[in-house]
């Protein structure tokens, strides 16, 4: 067998991380790498962050111990921060947030200095958003931003006018999502005959206006989106937002709070009309409103040229001149 050019350890402990290391997967071997792709196995949930990063972490350790032994990689990437805290040897770590953002107090109290040490061990960083980089702690490996890739749906997005779904929210978390938050918002800005649209979750309180469509496939999902005028969300804290990029990919007008976090499609957002990004969810209703009335006619077509960076062909561009020539000029195996 000959020997990888990269071992990517996919932690893969939700659906999002694994679509995501099957994006960077491909846009590797399209780059030309011969890419060995480890998974850790799958871990049964325990009561809190800390223990859950653990028995994440140790069994992205075993994983990644008997990958090096078969394949042998120049390289190693290891994708989420968590899959590298015990690593059995250095590797770029590709992440969405650090723990030192998203793991505070008690929930980080192991996680935060081991990070720091991994952070300045590691040959490369591969954060997903320029937010995520400026969320990491300093002194820190030289980084490459390589987002997730985001196009849309259809060749043909439906216009505003024929769109039969006013808004739509993504909530597979709800406390992090902002569900309460949407909700409240919708009471104030609905009117007759309008429906907002929750996916991701079966726990929706009954509210006039809400229909729960549940959890759905990805295809089917993106189905409701392109029938969305709005989607909007109130996110507490925002480690990437995908479910965003990918509404305004699909032609959606984005109306959200100004959450913490790397949260990439935020300054998109504001760009494109800043009446739809209030400062809290005080101003959701009002902003929810303004987007169902209407936004600008060229919206869409901003949106998606906005997206550019976040598009497969960027992505590959990134991946080919920057990633790849700087994992493997670092790599020390």
């Amino acid at each position: 067998m000959a020997r990888a050019d990269v071992l990517l350890l996919s932690l893969g402990s939700t659906a999002g991380l694994r679509a995501a290391d099957a994006e960077l997967r491909g846009a590797l071997e399209r780059a030309g790498a011969r890419v060995a792709v480890a998974a850790a196995a799958p871990q049964r949930d325990v009561r809190t962050f800390a223990l859950t990063d653990l028995v994440w972490a140790r069994a992205a350790r075993a994983a990644a111990r008997a990958a090096l032994d078969e394949h042998d990689p120049r390289a190693i990437i290891y994708s989420t921060i968590t899959a590298a805290l015990l690593w059995p040897a250095p590797g770029a770590i590709r992440y969405d947030a650090p723990a030192a953002a998203n793991r505070p107090g008690r929930h980080g109290v192991w996680q935060r200095p081991l990070e720091r040490r991994r952070l300045r061990a590691a040959p490369l960083l591969l954060p997903w958003a320029d937010g995520s980089l400026a969320e990491t702690p300093a002194p820190h490996a030289p980084a490459v931003v390589v987002p997730i890739p985001v196009e849309p749906s259809s060749d043909a997005p439906l216009p505003a006018a024929e769109r039969d779904i006013a808004a739509l929210t993504y909530a597979a978390n709800p406390h992090k999502k902002g569900l309460d938050r949407v909700l409240g918002a919708w009471v104030g800005a609905r009117r007759e005959g309008e429906e907002l649209v929750v996916a991701g979750t079966e726990h929706v309180p009954a509210t006039p206006g809400v229909r729960n469509a549940g959890r759905l496939r990805p295809e089917d999902y993106r189905a409701l989106v392109r029938r969305a005028r709005v989607f909007v969300t109130a996110p507490r804290r925002e480690d990437y937002g995908i479910a965003q990029l990918e509404a305004l990919a699909d032609g959606c007008a984005l109306v959200t709070t100004a959450a913490p976090g790397p949260y990439a499609a935020l300054p998109l957002a504001r760009s494109l009309d800043r009446r739809f990004v209030p400062d809290d969810d005080g101003g959701l209703a009002a902003a929810l409103r303004a987007a169902l009335d209407g936004p600008a006619d060229d919206y869409a077509e901003r949106a998606l040229a906005a997206l550019a960076p976040f598009r497969h062909a960027a992505v590959d561009r990134t991946v080919a001149e920057e990633l790849l020539p700087r994992l493997l000029a670092s790599a020390g195996r």
